[in-house]
């Protein structure tokens, strides 16, 4: 998957901008706040319809602009042309795929594969379990076909369930959306667990090149109830009364997890933050070789400011594991890595600064 064209108009400090990446690795230099990351956050927005960096009313669109508008052109693994385009008012997204309306984001984002390491993936480890949702999700949306259909229709179950907790509602008139849940929810939990079991000797693969000290990592699905134990169906009959009174759905895939787990590292001890950053590291890489293994081409991969969350040997190994693949890579640095000197020059250099990009 080759970026070929990405045009972005009013986008934070970006008031215009006309990038035009290599096939290898593209070097994007510039000061705090230049705009550089911004880049990185419109090939983020096109490939999951979201940023990574806030809401839409969390200073996405420049100030004094009406919306913001994207552009790209790729060509996808098989070398076909692709055309996108996006835009925000601050009220809704609009898209457009290969010239004509895209019938939702989604469509859109199915399309255009893109990885992202920033300052903030390491909460992909220490934060929230939505964090680690999305990430399985976004692997699931992209390499099983089943997924999607699958994940909305436990969404709309899961929606139609709560609407109804939150009126009171007698326990028996909850037993139609309790065995939809459940349906749906079974589906939706095989296709996680599936998914981790084959990512996991990729995984720890990856997680040997960077901690190879910690030992054999390994990955642990936690489904949102006691699966082991219950179907999810007589999870949702035990907890409903309890979900009456909280007025929401406690159990189910909603609320599942999953977890990294090192043979070195007895008894869950905790990872320290270099550690959690290496092992968000190794999760995004390891997830973007397994996408390679299902798609035959690497999603394009997106590393913003690498030097401030790895050492020079990590930034150095993570490029060349990357670059061997033949990955397009974008790579974002307030100035050139020293690990650039290490044999690894980028095809094409950038350099943002006020909000305006220009060769380097």
């Amino acid at each position: 998957m080759r970026l070929t064209r990405l045009d972005v108009r009013h986008l934070r400090c970006l008031e215009s901008a006309e990038f035009r990446p290599a096939p290898g690795l593209n070097l994007i230099t510039g000061g705090n706040g230049a705009g550089k990351t911004s880049l990185i956050e419109a090939v983020h927005l096109l490939g999951y319809g979201r940023s990574f960096r806030g809401r839409v009313r969390d200073g996405l669109i420049r100030t004094g602009s009406p919306h913001l508008e994207l552009y790209a052109e790729w060509l996808d693994g098989q070398g076909r042309g692709r055309r996108a385009g996006l835009r925000h008012s601050g009220n809704a997204w609009e898209a457009r795929l290969d010239g004509a309306p895209a019938p939702s984001l989604t469509e859109l984002c199915a399309e255009l594969a893109v990885v992202t390491f920033e300052p903030g993936s390491h909460e992909l480890i220490a934060g929230g379990a939505e964090h680690r949702r999305r990430f399985l999700d976004w692997a699931l949306f992209h390499v099983e076909p089943a997924f999607l259909p699958v994940w909305r229709r436990y969404a709309r179950a899961l929606k139609q369930r709560n609407a109804l907790l939150k009126r009171g509602p007698s326990p028996s008139s909850l037993a139609p959306w309790d065995r939809e849940l459940a349906e749906s929810g079974e589906s939706l939990s095989r296709l996680r667990s599936g998914y981790l079991e084959r990512l996991e000797p990729v995984l720890e693969a990856t997680a040997r090149e960077f901690l190879p000290e910690l030992g054999a990592a390994g990955l642990r699905f936690l489904p949102g109830w006691r699966r082991e134990e219950l179907s999810l169906e007589d999870a949702l009959l035990l907890a409903r009364d309890r979900d009456i009174a909280l007025g929401y759905t406690s159990p189910g895939p909603h609320r599942a997890d999953w977890r990294v787990d090192y043979v070195g590292l007895p008894g869950r001890e905790a990872l320290s933050r270099g550690q959690e950053k290496l092992t968000a590291l190794a999760c995004v890489l390891a997830q973007a070789r397994a996408f390679a293994a299902d798609r035959g081409e690497w999603p394009l991969v997106c590393l913003d400011d690498l030097a401030s969350e790895l050492d020079a040997a990590h930034q150095h190994q993570a490029l060349a594991s990357v670059l061997a693949s033949g990955a397009q890579v974008l790579l974002t640095a307030t100035e050139a890595p020293p690990t650039l000197a290490g044999g690894i020059v980028p095809e094409r250099r950038f350099h943002v600064e006020r909000g305006q990009l220009r060769d380097a």
